[in-house]
């Protein structure tokens, strides 16, 4: 199916947007597969950016399920169903964290959430256009698993962080993402994220593991962006609804985001549309019809 042509208010809102957000970068963070540590990546992200002094939006894009608020302790009066049923502005919905961090927060157990229309989709993009608060850096938590949103999610970011542990399955699901994303959507460059393991050595040969599938298999380009050691305090930081950068910022997971956090604010935004947050936003509202899901 061709792609629906946007309404005039649309078009003039992104390009009202990119003009006031240029150099917005846009980064899927997913897996997968749930249990490997995807939101506490992204949360833990975030925060150590913003110490380096970006400002930073989280997508809570778990749209059955959101827990970033939840990890983080925060209550939410308002949330993205408010915003696409038009009863709130985004700026309105966004909640603060530690470091300034700015979050939206998704809804909880509504099923009717969990797969946006494109009417829906265009109420995103208006919303995103109309923002008001200003931001360098959207990080995207997606849910679990390789659902339609996920892949949405992650074609139209400009980076694809994959957080993998050391665990068949965790490397099994990965795999199975990264094949529908270079086969279907044209995603070629995945950085990877080796979490909760036991060494630098171990974090490496689990990079081996996942690189030698998909050398042989796939036509895709992995890059080990970081190896996050098992770390004990990062379940205290949970139990306490802390970010382990926040509760404990020496520990060895700490040191490990943050330089992860040092390299991804020197990855490159491309001076074209592909990256941007106009980018971005428009691919949410054509793909599914391009792809026919409507």
């Amino acid at each position: 199916m061709h792609n629906l042509p946007m309404n005039d208010d649309q078009a003039s809102g992104l390009r009202r947007m990119n003009q006031q957000q240029q150099m917005v970068k846009v980064i899927a963070v997913t897996g997968g597969k749930g249990g490997v540590g995807k939101t506490n990546v992204t949360l833990n992200l975030a925060m150590a950016m913003a110490q380096l002094g970006k400002k930073v939006l989280v997508l809570d894009a778990d749209l059955g399920l959101a827990n970033c608020d939840v990890m983080l302790g925060l209550r939410v009066q308002q949330n993205l169903f408010h915003v696409l049923s038009g009863e709130a502005e985004l700026d309105d919905i966004l909640i603060e964290g530690p470091f300034g961090i700015k979050i939206v927060p998704a809804t909880s157990g509504t099923q009717s959430m969990t797969e946006l229309k494109p009417v829906e989709h265009a109420g995103l993009i208006r919303a995103f256009s109309e923002m008001r608060t200003r931001f360098d850096v959207l990080l995207v938590d997606t849910a679990a698993g390789i659902s339609d949103m996920v892949l949405s999610f992650s074609r139209a970011s400009q980076d694809v962080l994959v957080v993998v542990c050391d665990e068949p399955s965790s490397i099994t699901d990965a795999y199975a993402l990264m094949k529908i994303l270079s086969r279907e959507h044209g995603v070629q460059r995945f950085k990877i994220v080796a979490n909760m393991v036991r060494s630098l050595k171990e974090g490496q040969e689990l990079f081996a593991k996942l690189s030698r599938v998909t050398d042989r298999f796939l036509d895709v380009s992995l890059e080990l962006v970081a190896t996050i050691p098992f770390d004990e305090n990062v379940r205290k930081a949970a139990r306490k609804q802390k970010a382990f950068v926040d509760a404990f910022p020496r520990t060895p997971a700490s040191l490990a985001i943050r330089t992860l956090a040092t390299r991804a604010v020197q990855w490159p935004v491309p001076p074209v549309a592909s990256g941007h947050l106009e980018f971005f936003l428009e691919q949410l509202v054509q793909q599914p019809e391009a792809r026919g899901l409507v």
